[in-house]
């Protein structure tokens, strides 16, 4: 049922009290789910509670919620990246039911007598009209994009490969030996694990870096710096669950693994003449590795442009396979940057071209970044600091926001300004 217009006006007069004790309402409401429903814990990421990147990530979303009510497509970009990761959890429309109940209960615990009736009720019926919204997004997703695959699956680790000093390969094939669904390369899939420290499972998604094949999924993992994964105070690490991939995960294991997912992707049917431009930092090439490998398999003809940065070429994966690529392909190009080149070991011109970190004012504006093409797309994945940059120097060219697509690790901002 919509919102009243009196409940509408209700929910926005709200939206200082979410400015000002948002973060405390929420991270009392995870602190309160987790500890009456611990089976929770199996969907929610341990670390993003401890460092709380969840409960500000939450209540920047009840802001931007109340904010918008009279506008909810400026959400829309937002909710797709939600609904998207909901999907690979297979959050079901019951834990709606949870988080609502306990969402409301900790705006009560917080604000006291502040949360008149008549409030209560407006934030009730506003909650239940964006979950109603997700909940029907959410199952088009499972029916449009994922059919049968409706829960985690068993994979094994056919295969560990050690792609530089810090990122490894693993080659997931499905334990019951069916054919694989395709997916658009950019995308990611979950991956579930039992945590002994922690007595429950804990997902993480991490991006497909290879072109659809029927017989196995590739991700490609960082291995954080830290603590070892064996050390219990590393559960709170961002890294922690990709160490234990590298470091306790071997070929033979299982995993549990969900469908590919993600609002982040090129369309290789839809846009086959689409210039494209690739612009990664560190472990955020994966995607753009999947986009490279996915049209040179498909045959593409539309310029590609591959940049990246790295500290070093010994944490660069993939050089030299991109590098073949572009060398047999010449509608490929790559630019390389590399913070500190080792004189002995790194020829300029072929392991590197600029020194430094990624720096769009010193490439071929026509050759490498495509800026004469009206239609030409971005694809920006890195840390935080990387693409605020790339996206600021690219709109600086002129380039409409449209076209520039960031993959944002984690949480991500609730919405685009």
């Amino acid at each position: 049922m919509a919102l009243t217009i009196e409940q509408v006006q209700i929910v926005r007069s709200t939206v200082p009290i979410l400015e000002a004790h948002g973060t405390e309402i929420t991270t009392h409401f995870y602190k309160t789910l987790l500890a009456e429903k611990p089976e929770l814990n199996n969907v929610f990421s341990t670390v993003n509670q401890v460092n709380g990147s969840q409960p500000r990530a939450l209540a920047g979303a009840l802001y931007a919620y109340a904010s918008h009510l009279d506008d909810l497509g400026a959400l829309s970009p937002t909710l797709e990246k939600i609904c998207q990761k909901h999907v690979s959890l297979y959050v079901q429309p019951d834990h709606y039911k949870v988080v609502g109940e306990y969402l409301l209960r900790a705006m009560g615990d917080v604000l006291g007598p502040a949360l008149t009736k008549d409030i209560l009720n407006a934030w009730e019926a506003a909650y239940w009209q964006l979950a109603n919204l997700m909940i029907a997004k959410e199952d088009r997703i499972m029916n449009e994009e994922m059919g049968s695959w409706t829960d985690w699956r068993d994979f094994r680790i056919a295969r560990k490969i050690k792609e530089s000093a810090e990122i490894t390969s693993f080659y997931l094939q499905p334990v019951d030996g069916k054919q694989l669904p395709s997916y658009k390369p950019g995308q990611y899939l979950s991956i579930r694990t039992v945590v002994p420290k922690l007595n429950y499972l804990q997902p993480r998604q991490y991006s497909l870096s290879d072109k659809p094949s029927p017989d196995y999924y590739r991700i490609s993992v960082k291995r954080e710096a830290g603590l070892p994964a064996n050390e219990p105070e590393a559960v709170a690490h961002p890294g922690f669950i990709s160490n234990v991939l590298h470091d306790e995960k071997n070929e033979g294991d299982i995993l549990a693994v969900s469908h590919p997912a993600g609002e982040f992707f090129h369309d290789p049917e839809t846009e086959k003449d689409v210039p494209v431009v690739l612009l990664a930092a560190g472990v955020g090439l994966t995607p753009m590795v999947s986009i490279l490998n996915t049209l040179i398999d498909r045959g593409s003809t539309q310029p590609i442009c591959f940049i990246h940065g790295a500290r070093n070429t010994s944490v660069q994966a993939f050089g030299k396979n991109v590098r073949d690529v572009a060398e047999k392909h010449e509608n490929v190009t790559t630019v390389f940057f590399i913070g500190n080149p080792e004189p002995q070991k790194d020829v300029e011109g072929v392991h590197y071209h600029h020194t430094g970190r990624v720096r769009l004012n010193v490439l071929d504006r026509t050759r490498d970044l495509q800026l004469e093409k009206e239609n030409t797309k971005y694809f920006v994945c890195g840390p935080e600091g990387f693409m605020s940059a790339m996206e600021k120097q690219l709109l600086g060219f002129g380039v409409p926001p449209e076209r520039i697509h960031m993959e944002v690790f984690g949480t991500g901002d609730v919405i685009r300004a």
